[in-house]
């Protein structure tokens, strides 16, 4: 199942995407609902971030040959930091080039959507019920202010700096994913989620026992090697197996 979250007619929805159709959904995407019959096609609306998190709980270095080109030792525990939610936005949205950086990068990356609150879970807790599903993120990063601070909050923190989407696909298999990200067309990463270092389940229940894990709260998992440069008038593609595509095009207000 594909839940996607779209404005139409000045009414904010989620739908389950059946073919090219969005049927509406009556009650939480989190809790049960009823899908409508009323469908609307995919094309006539305008998608938005699947879903508001309180927290973006990314993952740095989780990818071996990531922590290497970036000079950084492999982890022997998570290594998390926050994006704000003020960074969000959508599929085909614009990611703005701010003026304080010279160079912002892609980082394509799979996240997980969590379904219900996780706090303090013991080893032996089977995380797949504290799940909703999985989607493309784009966890942009304006390098050499990341360099600079020697740490991730202002470099990571801009707005439009946390792409997400197109969907929250809820019947995949986390370490089983190609992971692919393109510039202009031409790949640039490419991997499998099974190389991460660290596990979902395994970054859930580290993540609860730092702090309390929200319905709707997003974790990004870490980026594979090949993150790079973006330019203004760039376009960007996360694509990910079973999920879809996340397209964004890079600008820089005048």
């Amino acid at each position: 199942m594909k839940i996607y979250r779209y404005k139409q007619n000045n009414r904010i929805s989620w739908g389950i995407l059946k073919e090219d159709n969005l049927y509406p959904v009556k009650g939480s995407i989190f809790r049960r609902f009823q899908v409508k019959d009323n469908a609307v096609p995919i094309s006539d609306v305008l998608l938005l971030p699947p879903v508001l998190p309180t927290k973006i709980v990314a993952i740095a270095a989780n990818y071996k040959d990531h922590a290497k080109e970036r000079g950084r030792p492999v982890p022997s525990e998570p290594m998390l930091f926050l994006k704000p939610p003020s960074s969000l936005i959508g599929p085909n949205d614009m990611i703005i080039y701010p003026d304080l950086s010279k160079r912002v990068d892609y980082e394509g990356e799979l996240a997980v959507v969590m379904k219900k609150k996780a706090y303090m879970l013991s080893e032996d807790v089977p995380t797949s019920s504290y799940i909703l599903g999985y989607t493309c993120f784009n966890d942009v990063t304006a390098r050499d202010l990341q360099d600079k601070d020697k740490r991730f909050t202002r470099g990571k923190s801009f707005d439009t700096f946390g792409a997400i989407g197109p969907c929250i696909a809820t019947d995949v298999i986390p370490e089983r994913l190609k992971l692919k990200t393109f510039l202009n067309g031409k790949l640039r990463q490419s991997a499998s989620t099974g190389n991460m270092i660290f596990s979902v389940p395994f970054l859930i229940r580290y993540i609860s026992r730092i702090m309390t894990l929200m319905p709707g709260d997003v974790i990004s998992t870490g980026t594979p090697a090949g993150v790079g440069p973006m330019n203004p008038g760039d376009r960007v593609d996360v694509q990910i197996e079973g999920i879809g595509i996340l397209s964004n095009v890079v600008m820089k207000v005048r």
